[in-house]
């Protein structure tokens, strides 16, 4: 008889690989069966995600400071806030918004399956970047890369976690308290 591959569930993601970087992260599953008798191939195996980790491994508060701005999609502050949520005593967040003025063809050309959000950047939409707890800066109370300080119509660089290739240039608008743009503009400062 033809058997398919069977394969397990997907592993929790391990923490970023290095600390204080722009790296990534990474989830496995195994396989259960072989395919046999040209049954259906397996799948693959390992999914990597872009991530920073803004404490050393000992636990203290990583020293630099990364520009240009990273983003991500904005659905991934969904589970970010129940990992990472603010003790209460801090600064909440705030967003702000962009215009998006350039966009490498780095980012249309995203076959991952969690890289697919950036085929939504496109030269002139304005998209909502959320800065938030772990990416707030305890001490300035600002994300690197906000644009906080920046001149008045200044091009500010931003670049996409999880495709080195998708980067671009946007030109700060306005800061908010909270993000008013649709999820598939809604980002979030890494």
């Amino acid at each position: 008889p033809v058997i398919p591959c069977v394969v397990s569930q997907w592993s929790a993601w391990s923490g970023c690989a290095e600390p204080c970087k722009t790296t990534y992260r990474f989830r496995k599953r195994h396989i259960i069966q072989e395919p046999r008798n040209g049954g259906e191939a397996c799948p693959a195996l390992e999914e990597r995600a872009g991530c920073v980790e803004y404490r050393t491994r000992q636990g203290t508060e990583c020293k630099q400071s990364l520009v240009p701005a990273l983003i991500t999609t904005g659905g991934f502050g969904k589970a970010r806030k129940k990992r990472a949520a603010a003790d209460g005593k801090e600064r909440a967040g705030y967003c702000v918004e962009f215009q998006l003025m350039a966009i490498t063809p780095g980012c249309l050309h995203s076959h991952h399956l969690y890289t697919q959000w950036m085929r939504y950047l496109r030269e002139g939409h304005t998209v909502c970047v959320e800065c938030q707890h772990p990416a707030l800066d305890s001490r300035s109370q600002h994300c690197s890369g906000d644009g906080t300080g920046s001149r008045k119509n200044q091009l500010l660089h931003w670049q996409a976690v999880g495709n080195p290739r998708c980067q671009g240039t946007w030109r700060r608008i306005r800061q908010l308290d909270t993000c008013s743009c649709p999820s598939v503009h809604s980002f979030l400062f890494i």
